[in-house]
């Protein structure tokens, strides 16, 4: 098969994938835990996102392959390790699709004046859209992610303009309503909004030419998301002040107080815009992983053996995750628990796998923050804990039912032996 990924889309998928769904509410939950000071955990997190990024491009570009952070982990650490990281990525992928889903149907039923229906129905239209793009394959879910993307930065530079005579900086007052540790509540809200570096490493081997391509396509997505995070959370801060905290719709706010008349429509369009490239691009990176874990025996090759398959899994959780009774921002938490370890483990393999430079320099610092982030998580990081003690067991009985069928087979070889020598013995006359 032949790589399909240019840059272009490459970097389409990423900024797809790590813009995602953040921009919908994460705004305000961080307002909402921090108050203005919340912008020094926006520029905390975008800082962080250069190292993650360019630790993650650095290994897809040196060792590209579908099972990306997971290959990472089992060169480094071995295969339990890595089937660890794989479940803990893959499974949050189905739980992560109804939150992010959620944070635009509630746009949606906004515009339209509808309810808990709306929202389903919208989760439904998102992740139908994303699973048929990828059955179709890169070709198609690439150039589609390109059309979303160049969209998608369009409306929001339309609302960062429109929001920009309305700033006020007297809105930066009190800074710090709720105490320096709110900043720490906020960051781990907004994990998020940053995940998705790890899903783009699993598409490395699909780049045309992954040591050069990889690396641009990321720094790229780093660039043009660091802009647009920063400034649609600075400006929302500044342009709605108190009123930002606990908003359903801060987008649809902005354009309101920059634009006027009925906007609820067109930031409808950008939530599902968002969310469709983020969901679209996780689809792709995790539907790949499952091909890749099923290769590796750290899953049932029979359920996860081919990409469609692997896909079809996902979207069918998808839709069972979202009925669970779950609140939104506990389920928020359980995925970013998940996707923090992939990040520690991800990171920390890449100290032992990349070789001696400013690169492993980038790794470690990488590390340092992520271990951080997945104690600001709290208890709902213990949910990768059992994800990755799913892959433990499952990898323990595989191996044991291997032992038994391999003992059964050396009894049948060695009984079939044994009639042999038998017959010989009987043959031979008195």
């Amino acid at each position: 098969m032949t790589a399909r990924l240019s840059v272009a889309q490459g970097a389409a998928l990423s900024i797809g994938a790590v813009l995602g769904t953040g921009l919908i509410s994460m705004p305000a939950l961080a307002a909402e835990a921090a108050g203005p000071a919340a912008l020094v955990a926006w520029l905390a997190l975008i800082l962080l996102s250069a190292p993650l990024a360019w630790t993650f491009a650095a290994l897809g570009a040196r060792f590209p392959d579908g099972g990306g952070v997971a290959t990472y982990a089992g060169m480094a650490f071995g295969p339990r390790v890595a089937a660890a990281v794989g479940w803990c990525f893959y499974f949050a992928v189905p739980l992560g699709a109804p939150v992010a889903a959620a944070f635009t149907g509630g746009y949606v039923a906004d515009a339209t004046g509808g309810g808990k229906v709306t929202e389903f129905l919208t989760f439904l239209g998102v992740v139908s859209a994303a699973y048929a793009m990828n059955w179709f394959g890169l070709r198609v879910s690439g150039r589609v992610q390109l059309v979303l993307t160049g969209t998608l930065a369009t409306l929001l530079v339309v609302t960062v303009l429109a929001a920009l005579p309305h700033l006020d900086t007297g809105n930066l007052t009190p800074f710090t309503p709720h105490g320096w540790h709110g900043v720490g509540a906020a960051a781990a809200i907004l994990v998020w909004g940053f995940a998705g570096w790890e899903a783009l490493s699993s598409l490395s081997a699909e780049y045309r030419n992954p040591r050069r391509d990889v690396p641009r396509a990321t720094m790229l997505a780093v660039a043009v998301v660091g802009v647009l995070y920063l400034a649609v959370a600075a400006v929302s801060v500044l342009a709605l002040g108190p009123a930002l905290a606990g908003s359903r719709a801060p987008l649809a706010d902005l354009l309101a107080i920059g634009l006027g008349g009925p906007v609820r429509a067109l930031t409808a369009v950008v939530a599902v815009v968002l969310t469709l490239g983020a969901v679209n691009a996780y689809y792709a990176g995790a539907s790949r992983l499952g091909v890749a874990l099923a290769r590796d025996g750290a899953l049932p090759a029979r359920v996860f053996g081919g990409r469609r398959r692997s896909l079809t899994f996902i979207f069918v959780t998808s839709i069972g995750c979202a009925l669970l009774p779950i609140a939104l921002r506990t389920s928020a938490l359980l995925v970013t628990g998940c996707f923090t370890l992939v990040y520690v483990l991800g990171t920390a393999a890449a100290l032992r796998l990349l070789p001696r430079g400013w690169s492993r320099v980038v790794a470690g610092v990488a590390f340092l923050a992520v271990c951080g982030l997945l104690w600001l998580n709290g208890w709902p990081a213990l949910l990768s804990l059992v994800f990755g003690g799913g892959a433990l067991v499952y990898q323990v009985s595989q191996q044991r039912r291997q032992r038994g069928e391999a003992l059964v087979d050396q009894e049948g070889v060695d009984g079939a032996e044994a009639e042999d020598e038998a017959g010989a013995v009987t043959a031979v006359p008195k």
